[in-house]
This record gives C-alpha cells, structure tokens and sequence, in this order.
C-alpha cells in the first residue's frame, strides 16, 4: 500500500496520534466508569440519553470509514449528482426509522433491541432472522472499519496494513469494553465535535488549494455529458436507485440504529433523528465534493485504487499539520462505528440470544453482562482476523443487504397488523432471499416471460418502497395510493427495461416476494388476531426485573397461547 507519492510520517508520529486519540476517548470513558454496571446501562443507557448525545451519537455512527471513500469516489465517478445521491440517501436511512420508531418505541419502551420486540410478537423463529441479520452486519462493519485503518496507517506510515488494523481493533475494544454502550455515546459525541471541526477545515482547505470555484468551473469542461448533467440517468440507476432502495433496509435492519432508537428519551426521538440526518448529508455530502475537485482537474487516482483518492488529495495538496489532521478525522470516523458494532452485537447476544432463548426470560444480568463484555473481544478478535486477510467482502455485504430488505415489510407489518402471524414472516423471508439469489446472480435467464416475472415482483416491491414511506409520515390511506400509482408507474416503466440492472432488480424483487407472501400467508391465516397490548409486559429492563425479584416482565412470551405468538 505504501507510495512515495504520498506524504508519509515516521512510525513514531502514528503511533503517538494512535496513542493520542484512543488514550483520549479511554480517559474520557473513566468518568462514567461504574464499579458495578448494570445489564440495561450497558445496552441502551437506561433508555435516558438525551437530545445533544443522541443526535451527535447517531451521526458519528453513520459516518463511518466507507462514507469517506464512497462519497468520493462517488463524486469523482458520477460527476455532479454523486455526492447528492451519496449523502442524501443515507441521511434518509436515519430519517425513515423516526415515524416507525415511534411505533416500536410505544409497543416495547423498555426493549434493548428490535428483535426482542419481534420476540414478543412472533416468537424465537422471526427473532434469529432478525437477530442473524445484524449479526452478519455488524461484523461485516467491523472488518470494512479495522480495514480501512489498516489502509490509512500503511498509506501515510511505514507500517503495515495488519499493524494498522490490529491498533484500530485494540484500541476501540479498550474505551468499549467496561461500559459499553454509554462509552459509545460519550466517545461519539466528542468524536462528532472533533470531525465537525477539523471537516471544516479541511474540506475547504482542500477546496482553496486545488483552485476553488474557478478551477471547479474550469474544469466542468472535462466531464462527460452524463457527469455534467445533475439527474444523470447513468447515475440515478447504478447508484441513486439503489440507495434508495436500501433506505428503509438499513433502517429497519441495522441494531446500530434500532439501539440508539430505544436509547433515546422517548421526547427527543424525533428532534434527535431530524438533527443526525442533517448533521450526516452535510459532512457526506461534503467529502464527495473532493471527488468531483479530482475529477474536474482530471486527477488520476494513485495505482488506479478509489480509496487512495481523498488520502492522495489531503496529501498532495495540504501542509503535514493538516495530513495529521486528516489522519485523526478518519481514525474518529471509523472508531465511532465500530465501537457502535461492538455494542449492537453485544446487545443482540446478550438480549436477543442469551436473555430471550438460552435464559428463556430468566436470565442473570451479571451473566449478561459477561457474555456482553466477551462477545466484543470475541467480534474484536474476528474483525482483526478478517480484515487483517483483506478479504474481499462485497457477497457477504450483498446477502446481508437482501436479507435486510426481505425483512423490511415483515417487521413493519408486525407492527402495525394484527394478523401477521410467525409463519407468514418467516417463510416470506426465506422465499424472498431465495427469489433475490435468483435474479442477483442470474440464475434463471432475465429474458423472456421469466425477465418479466422479476420485474413484476420488482414493480410490487418499488410500490412497497414508497408506500412505506408514505405511510410512516402521512398515515394509511395516502400510504397505500401513494404505493398503488408507484407500483403502477414501474410496471409501465420497468417492464423490458429493469432486467438490464440486476443490482436494482435483486433488491426490489426482495421487498417485493416477502411483501407479497406475508400479505398471503396473513390474509389465509384463520390464526387469533394478536394483542399488541401484551408486548409491553413481555419487555422489561432485567435489572430491574432483579431487584424486584420478579422477573415475569420477560417471561410470558412462553407462557402464551400459540394464537397469540403466532406459532
């Protein structure tokens, strides 16, 4: 990775920056250091953190390593609309979980994760499917994270990759590991502070040293027409469609998300997820605007690799002050997500594994917070490993990205309708992950009456797309019209046309197949219509189910008839 055109520092210099950042976020962690913590502190702080700390809490955590080389790349790819399509989108993935959030959060106010709310609906079948999508996902960001630092540090030093890599995943577990989620919160709200501040510096540095606006303007002259033009049909369908698409699927399916969600003091919900989603596509969007700076002054990314872009132009262009700068705002970037992987997964094995199945709602909290403290070494020591191969990871994070999209109807309609029963979800999961294979692979030729039949799954799925969206923030009926002339308008539009973007395809078809087999399964189901009344009692805070010595907050899930639970 290293290259004597880009600037580089001693060994020394990193590792006192290393030493600096993690020593830092370590001592500031020590003054909420509890000699005794509790099970629910350390999942979702007591379900108190306020306004301030949410929102900076959210934001750090979707800015994370892959958002500065993707928005670059983006921009220096797409032209003009690659920073919008980039920033935008993602900063709606946190947007579309506050009207649905607020649903989770009155039907479980003391749940640790979603998938404990799925457990009281469904029972433990929907709640795994749940619970290994996060699984999967949270570690898949753990090695991009510890990946990405081991390129910043054998890029800008003379160490290695597997040097860098190992001193990310240490010093992350350090700060984490004793109070774990409320270290996260801390730590990422200091850390926003940082990357705000030294983003202000440094994107227009960058900005200013490569010409400014005039050489911005100059240069449009070098792009081709498809990356001059802002609604770039090029651009829209291999990057602003997808991310579209994947907008509800991360929000519904990322525990990253779902536990600052019920974290938060239920009053600041939506000021939090208003002020992350604006804090996020002004940073994101920003960054993606030195990949435009490259591609109007025809910059050639250094042996062809996108990801030396942005590290290649802070290098070139700024004084090393502003390098070391640059060093620490991606370290904080990738620091402040992957120790929020740290806490999701330690929340998921600890409620949705271990409270909710192997304890059967009897569990000791101090045993969780053993097994809570031990699943992050453990994801500590597997995203070392596996990033410390290079491995190259895009099918993992596509079956992760389908599996979130097959899950989005399921979960949200589980919530809403009372006739969603345990088997409708899980068997249109499994049919759709199928059905995404599928097309996304090419399995079946995409020609012909077969072509066709995808691209009527995909129209179903973009109708389910917008309706969801619709119907979080304007209610039912406009939900269900806005989903009904989506639909409509795709099956004019897509038809002959879609096949040709399987990537596109793939996703819509996930959402479509699980959208329509739950509705089926559902509407055929003769199954009692469940009472979400009963969800509240089946989610409790487990220390204080201890204290009380009553712990049948968490136990009437195995107490319930099978009508209820949807067995």
């Amino acid at each position: 990775m290293n290259n004597e055109s880009l600037y580089q520092f001693s060994t020394l210099t990193v590792v006192l920056l290393l030493l600096a950042f993690y020593g830092g976020t370590y001592l500031m962690t020590l003054g909420i250091r509890k000699k005794n913590e509790d099970a629910d502190a350390f999942m979702v702080s007591n379900h108190r953190v306020g306004f301030g700390m949410g929102a900076a809490s959210m934001t750090a955590t979707w800015i994370w390593a892959a958002s500065f080389y993707a928005a670059a790349t983006s921009g220096y790819t797409y032209g003009v609309s690659g920073p919008i399509h980039y920033g935008l989108w993602g900063a709606l993935m946190i947007l579309f979980i506050y009207p649905f959030g607020r649903r989770f959060r009155k039907l479980a106010p003391n749940a640790h994760t979603l998938g404990e709310l799925i457990h009281a609906r469904h029972g433990s079948s929907s709640q795994l499917i749940l619970a290994l999508s996060n699984l999967l996902g949270s570690v898949i960001s753990l090695m991009v994270n510890f990946t990405a630092a081991g390129a910043l540090v054998s890029v800008l030093s003379p160490l290695s990759f597997q040097a860098g890599v190992i001193m990310a995943g240490v010093g992350v577990l350090f700060y984490t590991l004793w109070s774990g989620f409320r270290a996260s919160v801390l730590t990422d709200f200091a850390q926003l502070v940082a990357l705000m501040a030294i983003a202000i510096v440094i994107i227009p540095a960058v900005f200013f040293a490569m010409g400014g606006p005039t050489e911005l303007v100059a240069g449009l002259d070098n792009l081709t027409p498809e990356q001059a033009d802002f609604f770039s049909t090029d651009a829209i369908l291999n990057q602003g469609a997808p991310f579209f698409v994947a907008v509800l699927a991360y929000a519904i399916g990322n525990q990253t998300i779902s536990q600052r969600l019920f974290a938060v003091n239920e009053d600041h919900i939506k000021p939090t997820f208003l002020t992350a989603t604006l804090g996020y596509g002004a940073i994101v969007i920003g960054l993606g605007m030195i990949g435009l700076m490259a591609l109007t002054l025809g910059v050639e990314p250094l042996n062809g690799d996108m990801n030396n872009l942005i590290p290649q132009m802070v290098s070139e262009y700024l004084p090393p002050f502003f390098i070391a700068l640059f060093f620490i705002l991606v370290i904080g970037s990738l620091s402040s997500t992957a120790d929020s992987d740290l806490s999701a997964l330690s929340a998921i094995i600890m409620a949705d594994v271990y409270g909710k199945n192997i304890a059967r709602g009897k569990p000791d909290p101090k045993r969780m917070l053993f097994i809570g403290r031990l699943t992050m070494i453990i994801a500590t020591v597997l995203g070392i490993v596996f990033a410390s191969f290079s491995l190259d990871i895009l099918v993992m994070l596509v079956f992760v990205g389908a599996l979130w999209g097959a899950i989005v109807f399921p979960v949200i309609a589980s919530c809403f309708w009372n006739r969603v029963t345990n088997t409708a979800f899980t068997t249109s999961v499994i049919v759709a992950m199928v059905m995404f294979c599928l097309a996304r692979f090419e399995l079946v030729p995409l020609t012909g009456m077969s072509g066709l039949f995808f691209e009527l799954l995909a129209s179903i799925g973009g109708g389910v797309i917008i309706g969801l969206m619709v119907f979080g923030f304007l209610g039912r009926i406009l939900g269900i019209l806005a989903g009904i002339a989506a639909m409509i308008a795709m099956l004019i539009f897509a038809t002959d046309f879609l096949r040709d973007y399987t990537v596109l395809l793939a996703s819509l078809t996930a959402y479509g197949t699980s959208t329509l087999v739950c509705v089926v399964m559902s509407l055929a189901s003769r199954q009692e219509r469940f009472d979400f009344d009963t969800i509240t009692a089946r989610v409790g805070n487990y220390d204080e189910a201890l204290d009380s010595g009553d712990r049948d907050t968490t136990t009437p899930i195995q107490t319930q008839p099978a009508a209820s639970t949807g067995a």
